[in-house]
């Protein structure tokens, strides 16, 4: 996916080899990345900057004020400073289930906690160990991250790989990554992508109703109203594959019926797409040999966001209540925190 998150704890290291090697690429690719940035102000005062980079970064730097000053979100120096990677994704993040399951495999780290994902600043890197977990007969997938967040340990610069994206995008992206330096439930993935893809949302809708853009509103609503469609298609997918993996079913069994799964998705997204219900944004994800791995990169992301909006809607839309209340659940023990959430979904 595009739009991802990779969560890099480079304050600590933990023993052994293999994780040694793994924390020696991430502070590697971190520091590279740093070396890259200059602040956005030096770019703006360059007369090197194309006008086309200019327009962006000032309208980026206007959406980072906008998140201070309007959706109360940390000010601890990221997104201050910009760099040219001279690469389409900064990371790439490796998700992993067993075959017939959809419990994602998790690493565990010491600030981070335990996350569904790990993250490479080389795709080389990230397919080989995505290759390594194949060859244990795991489900794997290999996405493309566009932005990461160091959860405010280290100001994140802004990166060229987010300004591929529409404005509005931008925008979303830059809210996205600060709702994590706002509010961080250690080792719950879920929670917290969830938690700032809602404050990305809304973020966003609140940032162009102020700039009176009607025209960025409406396309952005366009493709809001795809990923939403994206993200309820794949997650049927996932609940039906659940039920099926849970059931008496032989394994052979299971293995016909998850391909059947996946032939129906795939069938079911280009009748949606003749329809007109997308246009060709998601053509590459299901044009590739989908697997249990693909649909807990999705899930991640998005399968508490309807409960998180109710939450916010609770809180009449203050965002500050909002964040109290999340911050509250975030200190929860997971299992606390799941029934809490469970109990708002039931109660909605």
């Amino acid at each position: 996916m595009g739009r991802a998150l990779a969560l890099l704890v480079i304050a600590s290291l933990a023993s052994g080899c293999a994780t040694l090697g793994y924390y020696a690429q991430a502070i590697n690719g971190h520091l590279e990345v740093r070396a890259l940035s200059r602040p956005i102000d030096d770019w703006l005062a360059d007369p090197d900057t194309t006008p086309e980079l200019r327009e962006k970064l000032i309208y980026a730097r206007a959406a980072r004020a906008f998140a201070l000053d309007e959706l109360a979100l940390p000010d601890r120096g990221s997104f201050d400073r910009y760099a040219d990677l001279g690469r389409r994704y900064v990371l790439w993040n490796v998700f992993a289930t067993p075959e017939l399951s959809l419990e994602a495999k998790r690493w565990c780290f010491p600030v981070a906690g335990c996350v569904n994902y790990r993250g490479y600043f080389a795709e080389d890197d990230a397919q080989a160990f995505a290759q390594s977990l194949a060859d244990q007969r795991l489900d794997v997938y290999v996405g493309g991250v566009a932005a990461y967040s160091t959860l405010g340990w280290f100001s994140d610069p802004l990166l060229n790989t987010v300004l591929r994206r529409s404005p509005p995008e931008v925008a979303g992206l830059i809210f996205h990554e600060l709702a994590h330096e706002r509010v961080y439930a250690k080792g719950d993935s879920e929670f917290n992508e969830s938690f700032a893809t809602v404050v990305e949302l809304e973020g966003v809708r609140r940032w162009l109703s102020a700039r009176g853009d009607a025209e960025s509103f409406a396309g952005y609503r366009a493709r809001l109203s795809q990923r939403e469609a994206f993200t309820k298609l794949v997650l049927a997918t996932r609940s039906r594959l659940v039920t099926l993996y849970e059931s008496s079913m032989s394994d052979a069994q299971k293995r016909v019926s998850k391909r059947a799964a996946f032939e129906e998705l795939k069938s079911a997204y280009a009748d949606l797409r003749n329809q007109g219900t997308f246009d060709e944004r998601y053509d590459a994800w299901f044009a590739q040999p989908l697997n249990n791995a693909h649909l807990v990169a999705v899930g991640t992301y998005h399968s508490l966001v309807p409960i998180l909006e109710v939450m916010l809607a609770r809180q009449n839309g203050d965002l500050r209540a909002f964040y109290g209340e999340a911050e509250r659940l975030a200190a929860l023990p997971k299992v606390d925190r799941a029934k809490q959430l469970a109990a708002l979904k039931a109660a909605r």
